[in-house]
């Protein structure tokens, strides 16, 4: 810890949005950074606790207090070195990760100001990349293969340490792009795809191939591999299956947000096919982060308005004793999204879609819910009350999480990962799951 005393006299300092009127026009990254000199202070924050939460509540398992402390020295390839030891991917983590860590850091508790440890971590890996400190490394080969059927980040996770441990890996993409839900489900201003080019280039260059437009069906998997990591993801959205759900207009989540990212792209759709929320009435059913993304993308399009509905009550402001520090607090969550323009509301079941006379969707017939406490303590349960209403819509985007997908037995060398094995979850749970996966892999054919 360089400066012991730099939590009591330097403020927390988030780098911060781009202005909204700025923002809105493009798709470019959302998010500012801070200069060197003002990134040391922030990191110099870091009161090197004699428990580091921050390493506790990661998935990783990353170490803050030393890396913040190199990155404080001016030490940046120290810092990248001890960052990338635990963490595959940071410049993905460092845009995207909610950060579990700050929640957890000590200084959360004691003056609700952590340390910004995601920003640090991402100035890290940035500076890492600028000043040349990652190359291609070359890795002595086993003589043993392994396929990983999916791209996203558990599946890169699990590619990249395999590669490092010597395999032959072969990755398998049914998409036209490598990335998976961080190519087609996160929006570019949140994660330029040139971010995800730049690490599969370096990939590709220590010796692992790529294969898109492949699908593989996991019950016939290819041959002449040793092992197999499935890495599928969760490909199937919950529905909302309800009157007039085959009106026009309906789209999950996804379909709008991979269809943006490919136009991104350079890729083109009829106009039967585009789906756009330009000068439309938008309503977002589900409160997460997808629907977040779908409140920013429809801004983006030229959408007359934006409203989005969720089921559950409306979180706490600020805190909630629910979830004590040190985890994950639910309490409300503003996105960078919702500052640009948002109604919402909680409380709120969608028992019909309202379609005009040529078949498409025009508005939805809501109803407001109670939730009745469990006398046990356990779930809630929610009641009608009868207080309903329409609300306008053009266009509907259904953002209400995805079903965690069903596996059969599958023979004693194949392993599952990431999102396919726990259901829905964070970018950084997927890469420690994939990092998991290849130490297990490599456990496997070990004893072969």
């Amino acid at each position: 810890m360089g400066n012991p005393k730099a939590f009591l006299t330097v403020p927390r300092q988030e780098a911060g949005y781009r202005p909204v009127h700025d923002r809105i026009s493009d798709y470019g990254e959302v998010e500012q950074t801070l200069n060197t000199s003002e990134r040391k202070l922030q990191a110099s924050r870091c009161m090197d606790c004699g428990v580091p939460f921050c390493h506790w509540a990661c998935p990783l398992g990353n170490r803050p207090p030393e890396f913040q402390d190199a990155l404080y020295k001016g030490k940046w390839r120290e810092a990248y070195e001890i960052l990338s030891a635990t963490n595959d991917f940071p410049e993905f983590t460092g845009r995207i990760c909610p950060a579990l860590c700050e929640k957890s850091c000590v200084l959360k508790l004691a003056i609700d100001a952590p340390v910004t440890i995601r920003e640090d971590e991402a100035a890290i890996i940035e500076a890492a990349f600028r000043e040349g400190y990652v190359q291609p490394k070359t890795y002595e080969r086993n003589g043993k293969k392994v396929a990983v059927v999916g791209s996203g980040p558990s599946g890169l996770a699990a590619a990249n340490r395999l590669n490092a441990m010597g395999y032959e890996v072969t990755v398998f993409e049914k998409d036209e792009y490598i990335g998976g839900l961080l190519r087609f489900g996160i929006p570019n201003f949140k994660l330029n795809k040139s971010i995800i080019d730049r690490r599969v280039d370096i990939m590709k260059a220590e010796g692992v191939t790529f294969s898109v437009s492949t699908s593989i069906d996991v019950q016939k998997l290819p041959e002449g591999f040793d092992a197999y990591c499935l890495c599928t993801g969760t490909p199937q959205a919950r529905d909302l299956n309800i009157p007039g759900r085959e009106l026009k207009g309906i789209h999950f989540a996804l379909e709008m947000l991979s269809q943006q990212n490919r136009v991104l792209a350079g890729q083109t759709f009829d106009r039967e096919h585009r789906i756009d929320a330009k000068g439309k009435q938008v309503l977002v059913i589900g409160g997460g982060d997808t629907g977040s993304d779908c409140i920013g993308t429809s801004n983006r399009q030229g959408a007359v308005s934006v409203t989005q509905i969720e089921i559950m009550p409306k979180p706490p402001v600020g805190h909630n004793p629910a979830t004590p520090w040190p985890q994950w607090p639910i309490v409300l969550k503003t996105s960078s999204s919702h500052e640009e323009g948002c109604e919402r509301r909680w409380c709120l079941t969608s028992n019909r879609f309202i379609g005009t006379k040529n078949g498409h969707v025009c508005g939805v017939e809501v109803e407001e819910v109670e939730w009745i406490p469990s006398p046990d303590g356990g779930r809630p349960t929610m009641k009608p009350t009868g207080k309903k209403e329409t609300i306008k819509a053009d266009l509907v985007l259904l953002a209400m999480g995805f079903l965690k997908p069903q596996h059969p037995e599958y023979a004693a060398n194949v392993f599952v990962a990431g999102d396919a094995a726990t259901g829905a979850s964070l970018v950084v749970r997927c890469i420690a799951g994939g990092r998991k996966a290849a130490q297990d892999i490599d456990a496997y054919l070990k004893k072969q």
